[in-house]
């Protein structure tokens, strides 16, 4: 029971017969309605067409008609068939004139049609009194009659009983004569019963093979999915760089093996920034860790006196504000990973907050002589978090006045290009290589470690100004070139 309620292919196999055997069923009452109503419409307007011909061909000549009831006996005596008596009277037909002799063609006609007509169509009229004037031989000596009231000159069709049987029957009056032609309605009920019995035999069948085939058709089409589920449970965190295989990228089992070998590739690539990033945070963290031990065994192995305890003492106090300015940035990072971060918005006027920057840029740079200046400062108003924005605006600053030798120069500006705003800072210190300008803004990412330590550099800083300028839905490029310095944008929405 399991397998038809949780397999795919069972459900697909269900709904596929269920979409198929009501196709049939429909169809199949759509064909035995329409057919029948053809049929019946079909046969109406043989019985009109049978009845105006009778019609069209006796009264040109009623009164000849009329004058040779005589004759008729003798026609249907001459004929080698048992053809129907005319009514109850019988006929003298002794006596034949030369009338009857010239009207003598026109039963033989009517007898010939009749003959040619289907055998089960009855033929008769009668005159104004009711008369037989003929019917044809298989009606025996039975007649037909209906219950309606007819107009003259107006054909009528309506359902009839004739020896227990239901007969549609078209009726014509004139001046002259009334005309009936019948069919049994029988003979379109045999053929929507054959019909019908049709139906009944092969749709069970059709339903079977559908079952049959809807279910290897769908085992078939599903083998792709079974295959790529067998080799992504071999897939685990010690063996990524595998992937599945993609048979035919363009159809929908391939564009999922696709989805699925994309989300492989990222998930490799999450591990190896995790695997990265731990190892860069745990050294980041042993560093000042081992510096703080050395100088406290240091301090510890015999007595010193109190300048040299000072000295210990600041050493493990900067270590320890180097630890929590790290630990705070990784903090930081890690609600910016899981969306928990909450900035507090508000207007903003960058011109303010760039006279601010630079106040704070000159005491940065005064001790390795760099020269700050402002090149423009265009008054900017934009919505963002001001805590975020000043820490992203100095993370930049102090990076281009610590990789700039002394006596170089930096340059801020803030500009406004059509619904955004600028904020550039150009600097002419070492320069960034190319393959690495792509790599600085990962975590713990610095071109010269070595000498980034010697600066104090944790290789968090533009990690954190990419995150805050895609935090306002800006954005923070480079542009630079080695020993000739670097120009780094940000560019931020002003609504």
């Amino acid at each position: 029971m399991t397998f038809w309620t949780q397999s795919i292919r069972a459900r697909l196999t269900f709904w596929y017969t269920l979409l198929v055997l009501s196709s049939l069923l429909l169809f199949g009452g759509l064909s035995y309605y329409f057919t029948g109503r053809t049929l019946s419409e079909n046969l109406d307007l043989s019985l009109k067409n049978e009845v105006r011909w009778v019609r069209n061909f006796i009264e040109p000549q009623a009164n000849k008609v009329r004058q040779s009831k005589r004759s008729l006996d003798a026609v249907l005596r001459r004929q080698a068939s048992p053809p129907a008596a005319l009514d109850a009277t019988e006929i003298d037909t002794s006596a034949q004139d030369t009338t009857a002799e010239q009207t003598d063609e026109i039963w033989n006609q009517i007898f010939r049609h009749t003959l040619q007509s289907n055998k089960k169509t009855y033929i008769q009229f009668t005159d104004n009194r009711g008369t037989i004037i003929y019917r044809s031989y298989n009606l025996g000596g039975d007649s037909l009659a209906i219950r309606d009231s007819l107009e003259q000159e107006v054909t009528h069709v309506t359902t009839a009983q004739f020896n227990g049987e239901p007969i549609r029957i078209a009726a014509l009056r004139t001046a002259n004569f009334t005309y009936l032609v019948g069919y049994p309605v029988g003979e379109v009920s045999d053929l929507l019963d054959s019909l019908y019995v049709i139906f009944l035999v092969l749709i069970p069948i059709a339903l079977a093979v559908s079952v049959f085939g809807g279910f290897a058709l769908a085992k078939k089409s599903l083998r792709p999915v079974d295959d790529i589920s067998t080799r992504a449970r071999r897939i685990t965190a010690e063996n990524l760089d595998q992937s599945i295989s993609v048979r035919n990228p363009n159809d929908e089992i391939g564009r999922l093996a696709d989805t699925i070998n994309n989300m492989i590739s990222r998930l490799r690539d999450s591990f190896s920034q995790v695997k990265q990033f731990s190892a860069d945070a745990s050294h980041e963290l042993r560093t000042p860790l081992t510096i703080m031990r050395g100088e406290l065994e240091l301090g510890l192995r015999s007595m010193k006196s109190p300048e040299e305890y000072h000295r210990v003492l600041e050493s493990t106090l900067e270590e320890i504000v180097r630890m929590t300015v790290i630990v705070d940035n990784l903090l930081m990072l890690a609600k910016a990973d899981q969306g928990t971060y909450t900035a507090e918005f508000s207007e903003i006027d960058l011109h303010t907050l760039v006279d601010e920057l630079y106040e704070d840029s000159e005491v940065l740079a005064e001790r390795k002589h760099i020269h700050i200046s402002v090149k423009t400062n265009t008054p900017v108003t934009i919505v963002g978090d001001r805590i975020r924005l000043r820490q992203l605006f100095l993370n930049l600053i102090d990076n281009a006045i610590k990789y700039t030798p002394e006596g170089g120069t930096v340059t801020l500006a803030v500009d406004r290009k059509n619904s955004t705003a600028l904020f550039e800072i150009v600097d002419t210190g070492i320069g960034i290589p190319h393959e690495d300008q792509t790599k600085i803004f990962d975590r713990f990412y610095r071109v010269d470690k070595a000498r980034s330590r010697e600066l104090g550099g944790s290789g968090l800083g533009l990690s954190i100004a990419k995150w805050i300028a895609e935090l306002h839905r800006g954005s923070i490029t480079v542009a630079s070139a080695p020993q000739r310095g670097s120009v780094f944008t940000v560019t931020l929405p002003i609504t």
